[in-house]
């Protein structure tokens, strides 16, 4: 099933104009420059932004049509802003049961010592918000969402007020309600990493219209995009571990592609992982290097090139019909003869594990 939501609102000179569709599981993340309309449309869906005929649907039930409006405080979600908003005068265990008092005992989905594994604050639940750190406050913000039960979980820039080393604090347990849980993520954010990491499900915002919706591989690949764009282009892809080098401490990890060699990851074979490659981690050549450092090389085919002007192109390829992005120079480009059906290999200098 899917969530279906469309809205025409206007505010001044922004207008958001938008009717789209997005999986009833998973992360889904909307993505695109300040100002695109990401927040409004996020409150439009929580019902805090009114508009003249919108529609929303979760999982079979209508919020909102024509003729009907459910206000917000009877919808069934959990929302959480950039910043905490615990109430200061609580404890942390009190901030998590608020919201479950007006919760009918068989709406309780989430228990309360669940949402607290998940977030990790079992610690914490006898301090006040003043005693915790930022990071802190905002996973037992996460927590409080989550206890009410909710059919839909709102998650508006939840790391954009935390610096580097708090974002790296929460990230996991983010990835942890992603596993473990099936209750819908629509998380709102502006930062490539994030979405990378975090989402299933992409929609790009921009000046209040859809660009695109899609799997995250398969928008951050799109040259037609500007994900595609940019110095800090780059690919998502999707493997699982198939087993480890005990004596020089990698692993192995298995794509239709092939499979990618990286430093030692400790989790069992059969875990799903996804992999980040930079496009300017990725060189083109047209026969298979033998002796070279560079483990990770792959049969490819040139899909398109996009000339970004100046003396870079980008260069989609299809290894295993996956999609993996090179920045080459126009040069290179000419030299070697690349376009669209040109067999090549791909030679993959740099690879991050997101997950």
């Amino acid at each position: 099933m899917s969530i279906d939501a469309r809205f025409r609102i206007r505010r001044g000179e922004f207008s958001l104009d938008v009717a789209l569709s997005f999986p009833e599981r998973g992360v889904t993340a909307l993505f695109g420059p300040s100002g695109c309309g990401k927040t409004t449309l996020l409150r439009a869906i929580a019902g805090l932004e009114r508009c003249d005929g919108g529609f929303l649907k979760v999982g079979g039930e209508v919020w909102q049509e024509e003729d009907f409006f459910l206000p917000p405080h009877k919808r069934p979600l959990g929302y959480v802003f950039q910043e905490p908003s615990l109430f200061s005068h609580l404890t942390v265990r009190a901030n998590l049961q608020y919201g479950r008092k007006r919760l009918r005992e068989g709406e309780r989905k989430v228990s309360l010592e669940r949402a607290v594994e998940l977030l990790g604050v079992g610690a914490l639940l006898d301090r006040r918000p003043h005693q915790l750190s930022g990071g802190e406050q905002q996973r037992v913000a996460i927590a409080r969402a989550l206890a009410v039960s909710p059919s839909l979980l709102l998650l508006d820039e939840p790391l954009a007020a935390l610096d580097l080393k708090r974002k790296h604090e929460i990230l996991p347990y983010l990835e942890s309600l992603h596993r473990e849980l099936r209750i819908p993520v629509l998380y709102v954010s502006h930062s490539r990493d994030e979405v990378a990491r975090l989402a299933d499900h992409l929609v790009l915002l921009e000046a209040g219209r859809v660009q695109a919706t899609g799997r995250v591989s398969e928008l951050f690949s799109r040259l037609d995009l500007p994900l595609a764009r940019g110095p800090d282009t780059e690919s998502v892809i999707e493997t699982v571990i198939a087993g480890h080098d005990d004596r020089f401490e990698l692993t192995f990890l298995d794509f239709p592609g092939g499979r990618f060699t990286v430093p030692r990851d400790h989790r069992p074979t059969g875990v799903p992982v996804r992999l980040q490659v930079k496009a300017n981690d990725v060189s083109i050549t047209l026969e298979h290097q033998e002796k070279t450092s560079i483990l990770n090389i792959f049969p490819a085919v040139v899909d398109e090139l996009a000339d970004e002007g100046g003396s870079r192109v980008t260069v989609r390829l299809l290894v295993g019909g996956v999609p993996i992005l090179s920045r080459v120079t126009r040069k290179s480009a000419t030299e070697l003869g690349l376009r669209p059906g040109t067999a090549v290999y791909a030679q993959v200098k740099g690879v991050a594990v997101l997950s």
